[in-house]
C-alpha cells in the first residue's frame, strides 16, 4: 500500500501524542508501585472502563471477526460472544470485592485468603506462570497478527517482520515503563477513539462503495444464512452459517464461559480487568467500569468491523478459508482515500499498542509485586521497586519478542490457552463465595488441565482423530478437561489441611462476601445472592438485545429493531428495579 504524505504526517502525530502522555504521567507512576501499577488507586469508572476495552481491541480483532463472519456468517461470532455471561458475572458477584481487598495485584489475593506454604508456593508460582509464560504467549499471538497487517500494508520480506515489530514494542515498553498504569489508561482512552473512529469510516465507505451499493444491495448480494444471528443447532444449516453439533453449543453456551480462563475473561475478575477494576476510585466505580466494558465490547464495538467482513465476502470472492481474515486490510488498501488509510493505519498501531502497553504493565506487576518483592528483596525501597519495574517492563518485551519468532499460527495459541485452563474457572468462583476453598484447590485446578490437555491430545487422539480437532468440531476433549480438573480439585479441597482460622477470618473481616460463610455468619439466609443472580441474567439478556438491537437497525430489520428495542429496555427496568434493592450501585 503506497501512503502520501498526508498519511504520515498522522502516523507521526500519534506517536508523538503517545510519548508526550507517556511523560506527562512519568512523575506520578514514579511515586511508588501503588502509583505505578494502579495509578494511585483514582480512576474514574470511564477511564478504567474504557482502557479495559481498549486492551481487548488488539490488531488481530477485527480480522479474527473478519475470518469468523466469512466463514460462519454473523453467527460466527457466538464462538466469542458466549463469554459475555462471564463478563457480567464479574460486574455483579466480583467487582465490588475485587476494590474492597486493596490489594495491588489478583496474585497477591492468594496470601490473604489462604495460608501456609501452598498460599506461598501458589502466589509464586503463578505470578511467572501468568505473568511470564502466559503473558507471552498472549503478546506474541498480538504481534504475529501485526506482522501479517505490515506484510499485507507494505509487503515486507517475511525475515525482516520481526524487527518492524520489535520497533512498534520498543515504543509501547518506552511510555509504559515511564508513565506505568495512569499513562497505559489514558493512552488507552486516546488509542480507543481512534481505532473505533477509524472502523466506522471504513464501515461507511465500503458499505456505500460503488461495489456493495448500500445495506440493502448488501443482503440481497450475500449467501442464504450469512445474516443469522444465531448459530444452526445440528447437523443441517444453509449458506454461509455456523452449525454446531448440540454437544458443541453446550460446550460454548453453557460451560465454557465459567470453566475456562482466557484473558479479559477470567471466571471471577482477574488480570488486567482485576487490575482496573482496583485502580477506580471507589467500589461503585469498579461496578460501572466493569459493566460500561461489558456493553461496549459486546454491543457496540463489534458492528464495524463485523459490515466490513459482510462485503469482503462480495468483494474478494478468491479468498481462501485460511486468507479470508486478509479481506479487512484489503478493503482499507482498495477504498480508503489519502489521510484515511494514514488514520486506519493509525486506528490498527493504537489497537495494537493498547493492548501491549497492559500486558506489559499487567505482567510486570506480577513479576515485581508478587515475586521480587515477596521472595527476592521483600525490604526494598519504593524507589527501587519502580526502578525494578520499569526494567522489568523492558526485559518481558525482550522475552515476548523471542516468543513471537517461535509462534506460527494465532489460533494454535488461541486454543491451548482455552484447554489449557478448562476447570480452572470454577474454583476462581468459588474461592469467593466458599471458605472450605484452600489454596491446594487451586494449586491441583491449575496443572491438572496441563493433564488432561496432554491426554486427550496426544493418547486419545491415537484411538479417534476427532479429539485433536477444535471445541466447535468435537468438544469432547474439552469436556474431558473440564471434568477431569474438576474431580482433581475437589477431592484436593477435601483432602487438604484447611485454610488457617485466622486468615479466614482476617479475609472475612475486610471483604464481608456473600455465600457459605458459616463459620463467621449465622444469619445469612441466601436472598441478596438470588436478587444479584436476577441483576445477573437481566443484564445479559439487555446486552444480548443491545447487541442485536443495533446489528438490526444497521441491516435495516425494523421488526426485529422493536422487537430487540422492547427486550433491552424491559431487561434495563428490572435490572434497575431488582439493583435497587440490593444497592448494587451505591457506595
Amino acid at each position: 500500500m503506497e501512503l502520501a504524505l498526508l498519511d504520515y504526517i498522522i502516523i507521526v502525530v500519534f506517536l508523538f501524542i503517545t510519548l508526550a502522555v507517556g511523560l506527562k504521567f512519568r512523575k506520578q507512576a514514579s511515586q511508588n508501585i501503588d502509583s505505578f501499577f494502579l495509578g494511585g488507586r483514582n480512576l474514574p469508572w470511564y477511564i478504567a472502563g474504557i482502557s479495559m476495552v481498549a486492551t481487548t481491541f488488539a490488531a488481530d480483532t477485527p480480522l479474527a471477526v473478519t475470518e469468523l463472519v466469512a466463514q460462519y456468517g454473523i453467527a460466527g461470532n457466538w464462538l466469542w460472544w458466549n463469554m459475555l455471561a462471564g463478563g457480567m458475572l464479574t460486574t455483579f458477584f466480583f467487582a465490588r470485592y475485587w476494590r474492597r481487598a486493596e490489594v495491588l495485584t489478583d496474585i497477591e489475593f492468594i496470601e490473604m485468603r489462604y495460608s501456609g506454604k501452598p498460599a506461598r508456593f501458589l502466589r509464586g508460582f503463578r505470578a511467572l506462570y501468568f505473568g511470564v509464560f502466559m503473558n507471552v504467549l498472549i503478546i506474541g499471538w498480538v504481534n504475529v497478527a501485526l506482522m501479517s497487517l505490515l506484510q499485507v500494508f507494505f509487503n515486507i520480506p517475511t525475515d525482516q517482520l520481526i524487527y518492524y515489530v520489535a520497533a512498534a514494542m520498543l515504543l509501547v515498553a518506552i511510555y509504559s515503563a515511564m508513565s506505568g498504569l495512569l499513562g497505559v489508561a489514558f493512552t488507552d482512552v486516546i488509542q480507543f477513539v481512534i481505532a473505533m473512529a477509524g472502523s466506522i469510516v471504513l464501515a461507511i465507505i465500503v458499505l456505500n462503495s460503488e461495489q456493495i451499493g448500500g445495506v440493502e444491495s448488501l443482503k440481497s448480494k450475500l449467501p442464504e444464512g450469512t445474516l443469522s444471528f444465531f448459530p444452526a443447532i445440528g447437523s443441517e444449516g444453509s449458506g454461509t452459517m455456523l452449525v454446531l453439533g448440540v454437544s458443541s453449543f453446550l460446550a460454548f453456551i453453557s460451560i465454557q464461559w465459567w470453566a475456562s480462563w482466557y484473558p479479559g475473561n477470567e471466571p471471577g475478575g482477574g488480570g488486567y480487568i482485576a487490575q482496573r477494576m482496583m485502580s477506580t476510585k471507589t467500589e461503585k466505580d469498579a461496578i460501572y467500569s466493569t459493566l460500561f466494558f461489558q456493553i461496549a465490547h459486546y454491543c457496540i464495538r463489534p458492528w464495524p468491523w463485523i459490515i466490513v467482513a459482510l462485503c469482503s465476502i462480495i468483494l474478494y470472492p478468491e479468498l481462501t478459508a485460511a486468507d479470508s481474515k486478509l479481506g479487512y486490510v484489503m478493503a482499507m488498501k482498495d477504498f480508503l482515500p489519502t489521510g484515511l488509510k494514514g488514520l486506519l493505519l493509525v486506528a490498527f498501531f493504537a489497537a495494537y499498542m493498547s493492548t501491549i502497553s497492559t500486558q506489559l504493565n499487567w505482567g510486570t506487576s506480577y513479576i515485581i509485586n508478587d515475586f521480587y518483592k515477596r521472595f527476592v528483596k521483600p525490604d526494598a525501597e519504593n524507589k527501587t521497586l519502580v526502578a525494578a519495574s520499569r526494567v522489568g517492563t523492558l526485559i518481558l518485551m525482550v522475552i515476548a519478542l523471542i516468543i513471537t519468532s517461535m509462534i506460527s499460527t494465532i489460533s494454535g495459541v488461541w486454543s491451548f490457552i482455552i484447554e489449557c485452563g478448562a476447570g480452572l474457572g470454577l474454583v476462581m468462583i468459588l474461592r469467593w463465595y466458599w471458605w472450605r476453598i484452600n489454596a491446594w484447590s487451586e494449586i491441583v485446578a491449575t496443572i491438572a488441565p496441563f493433564v488432561a490437555y496432554g491426554l486427550s491430545k496426544f493418547v486419545f487422539v491415537h484411538y479417534d482423530a476427532a479429539w485433536g480437532k477444535g471445541i466447535a468440531e468435537d468438544p469432547r476433549g474439552f469436556f474431558f478437561t473440564v471434568g477431569f480438573t474438576t474431580i482433581a480439585w475437589v477431592v484436593a479441597t477435601f483432602i487438604a489441611p484447611k485454610t488457617d482460622e485466622n486468615v479466614l477470618k482476617a479475609f472475612f473481616g475486610k471483604i464481608r462476601p456473600d455465600g457459605n460463610w458459616r463459620i463467621f455468619r449465622t444469619d445469612w439466609n441466601g436472598m441478596r445472592l438470588l436478587l444479584l443472580g436476577l441483576c445477573w441474567l437481566s443484564a445479559i439478556a439487555m446486552a444480548y438485545s443491545m447487541l442485536f438491537f443495533t446489528g438490526s437497525l444497521i441491516l435495516k430489520n425494523y421488526t426485529e429493531v422493536l422487537t430487540y428495542g422492547s427486550a433491552a429496555i424491559s431487561s434495563f427496568l428490572i435490572l434497575r428495579a431488582v439493583s435497587s434493592k440490593v444497592e448494587i450501585f451505591k457506595d
